[in-house]
């Protein structure tokens, strides 16, 4: 159904575009006549057209100035204007009002009219349809977006949030590459403002969370995440690389607000904890602060800020590049690493020259955090006496061009040995499987059996052993079988029968199809050919 104003002063007029447009499309239209600009505007409000055929000079207000009073309110009602008059005298000014076309007096051909309505017509169509359109896409992103919002969050929880962090930052339109973690604990009110029931309040959290995310959101603009025990993790994103003492007071006091409204519409107790901004790839580091800003704090609200000892350097220092020389050393990016450490030795010169002994301190305390930071993470080994030489090589460095050389090299060696333990590692899997394959191909050999002599999964297995072979399991057993089947069918004294136990398959017709697959020929051509060329 489409809803049609007709608007001009003439009254035949009026009757004639009503008579052509009706016997045409019927049922399909709703159709409405006024003969002045004002009435035009009047029914927009009431009738709400979706297609308006307007003259421009009618009494009052002109077409044009109709059009620029419903404009004000609705931009969608597609516009057709009649006049007698010079179209390019209102050209521009009907072009701002996104007049869709015009159609000048005397109009002789109705068709010319029912082409203006039906493409009209089309124009709402589509309109709607993209309407309808955008509406599935919304409903849809209702039911995806909190899967989305939670990955986001367990992604902070966990220590990979570098992987994914790009992806999810455009799923979730978040523009800033700053923000603050902020912890919500809830339950039952006890003593010494300590929470009590808290597996009980948890199960009543997840019946009400829908509630208590709408609320939050009304406080920060927010990603929550989903009820964990009895606590919600709150990622809040900024523009700000730091927050001054105004703002971080201003949310601190937002967050006593949210605590209070909570509290009153669900009937429970909560405290928060709220983290200083950090880049979002250093989430995590945040979310860790709001932890202890919760644990350590007497109060239902605080800002590590506020906390007692809280880390901090003494004067000014670089946090941020020690911390991106751990990332980026974790890794094993050797050039960015690198490139940090040079950067941080540089800040050292350029602060504290005339202090040797902090400087050699400092580089090893870098370089062993780093190492032992890999060490955890799997991709070095370690062992008691491997920094026997450190403390002797740092202080006997001839200048500080030689101890910079040092810190970069042992940098640099840490970067290459994650990426150099972790190759020989599967390389030696790889290794120990083949040999096995080449001493026992002739017996029933599975991924399984395999697996378990190596001690990794089937899973994990499968993906080592495709990347050090450019094969799989079955793929290079088979080749095995078939490169030993070879040798043996050379010797006449094996019959086919022979050949096809000796290469560890029990079926000769099924030996016999896997070798022609392989090879192009069966056993008993492949021997006729071998024994014609020699």
């Amino acid at each position: 159904m489409f809803r049609i104003l007709l608007a001009d002063d003439e009254g035949i007029m009026l009757e004639s575009l009503k008579s052509i447009i009706s016997s045409n499309f019927g049922s399909e239209c709703e159709i409405r006549c006024v003969k002045t600009g004002r009435a035009v505007v009047e029914q927009a409000e009431t009738f709400h057209p979706d297609i308006a055929f307007v003259d421009i000079h009618m009494p009052g207000l002109s077409g044009i100035q109709a059009i620029q009073e419903i404009r004000k309110y609705n931009q969608e009602m597609a516009v057709i204007i009649i006049t007698a008059y010079d179209k390019f005298k209102y050209a521009q000014e009907a072009v701002n009002l996104g007049v869709m076309e015009y159609l000048t007096k005397p109009i002789s051909n109705k068709k010319v009219i029912l082409d203006a309505c039906m493409r009209a017509m089309k124009r709402v169509e589509d309109a709607r349809q993209k309407r309808d359109d955008d509406l599935r896409i919304r409903e849809k992103l209702e039911i995806v977006l909190p899967i989305i919002e939670n990955g986001f969050i367990y992604n902070i929880i966990q220590d990979d949030n570098d992987m994914y962090q790009s992806g999810y930052q455009q799923l979730l339109g978040i523009g800033q590459e700053h923000g603050f973690c902020l912890v919500l604990e809830f339950g039952d009110s006890g003593e010494d403002g300590e929470l009590t029931n808290a597996v009980g309040f948890s199960v009543r959290a997840s019946r009400i969370y829908p509630m208590l995310k709408e609320t939050v959101k009304d406080f920060f603009s927010c990603i929550p995440g989903p009820v964990m025990s009895n606590r919600i993790l709150i990622y809040v994103p900024v523009e700000e690389g730091t927050l001054e003492y105004e703002k971080r007071v201003e949310v601190i006091t937002r967050t006593r607000n949210m605590v209070r409204k909570l509290e009153s519409s669900l009937d429970g107790s909560f405290k928060a904890g709220i983290g200083s901004v950090k880049p979002i790839g250093d989430a995590r580091e945040s979310y860790r602060e709001a932890l202890r800003a919760l644990r350590e704090s007497g109060s239902h609200v605080a800002h590590i800020a506020d906390i007692p000892a809280v880390c901090d350097y003494d004067g000014e220092y670089p946090l941020d590049l020690e911390n991106d020389y751990y990332k980026r050393g974790l890794a094993a990016d050797a050039e960015g690493t690198v490139a940090c450490a040079g950067e941080l030795f540089d800040w050292m010169l350029e602060n504290y020259e005339n202090c040797r002994p902090d400087i050699e301190i400092k580089v090893l305390e870098l370089v062993m955090q780093l190492e032992y930071r890999a060490f955890f993470k799997g991709g070095i080994k370690y062992g008691f006496r491997y920094r026997e030489n450190y403390m002797r090589d740092v202080q006997n460095a001839a200048g500080y061009e030689e101890l910079r050389r040092w810190f970069l090299d042992k940098t640099r060696a840490v970067c290459s040995n994650m990426v150099l333990t972790k190759k020989k590692e599967s390389e030696d899997v790889v290794a120990r499987v083949k040999a096995y394959i080449d001493e026992n191909y002739q017996k029933e050999v599975s991924l399984d059996e395999v697996s378990r002599m190596v001690n990794i999964s089937p899973y994990y297995f499968s993906k080592l052993f495709k990347q050090g072979t450019g094969q799989n399991f079955i793929e290079y057993l088979t080749q095995t079988r078939m490169r030993h089947a070879r040798g043996f069918l050379e010797n006449p004294d094996y019959s086919i029968k022979q050949v096809c136990v000796m290469a560890g398959y029990s079926d000769p017709n099924y030996f016999s199809r896997i070798f022609k697959k392989y090879e192009g020929v069966t056993p008993s051509e492949y021997r006729e050919r071998f024994q014609q060329s020699r």
